[in-house]
């Protein structure tokens, strides 16, 4: 049983009704299974999604950033003269589709050991971020002035 319950969650948060979905639709079944991929947080704003590509190199890998929305594809071209006694490595072509939130950027991508690591960065602009507003009193015993203000000549 893949199925995840998320509705505690519906209760206690305000304007995060895209993340729940977000979170439900990577859990259902549909999403294809090739090729496999962690999502990792690697700092507060950092992320890191590895995928694994085992067989293709980087010419054949292809990543794309459109609408939030990042698109890793692969393609091999195979040699029209190979022909194989066992196939089990998968070399097939694919095309992953990754929902990127709100103010989140691709940094870079590396490939290594047939693990492609793509690494995201969430960047809010200053004038978006939460900022402390101070509350002022009258402190007790200052006196406050109506009116205006008569200046002492010398």
């Amino acid at each position: 049983m893949r199925g995840f319950d998320f509705s505690p969650l519906y209760r206690s948060t305000v304007g995060f009704d895209q993340l729940q979905s977000l979170l439900d639709s990577v859990t259902q079944d549909a999403s294809p299974a090739y090729p496999p991929y962690n999502i990792e947080r690697t700092s507060e704003n950092g992320y890191r999604i590895t995928v694994a590509v085992a067989g293709f190199g980087q010419d054949d890998l292809d990543i794309e950033v459109k609408q939030n929305v990042l698109t890793i594809a692969g393609k091999r071209a195979e040699p029209e003269e190979t022909s194989y006694l066992h196939r089990g490595i998968a070399g097939r072509g694919f095309e992953r589709r990754f929902q990127l939130a709100e103010h989140v950027e691709v940094e870079g991508a590396h490939l290594e050991n047939g693990l492609l690591h793509v690494d995201l960065v969430r960047r809010v602009p200053e004038a978006l971020k939460p900022r402390r507003i101070e509350i002022s009193a009258p402190a007790k015993g200052t006196k406050t002035l109506e009116g205006k203000l008569a200046t002492a000549a010398d």
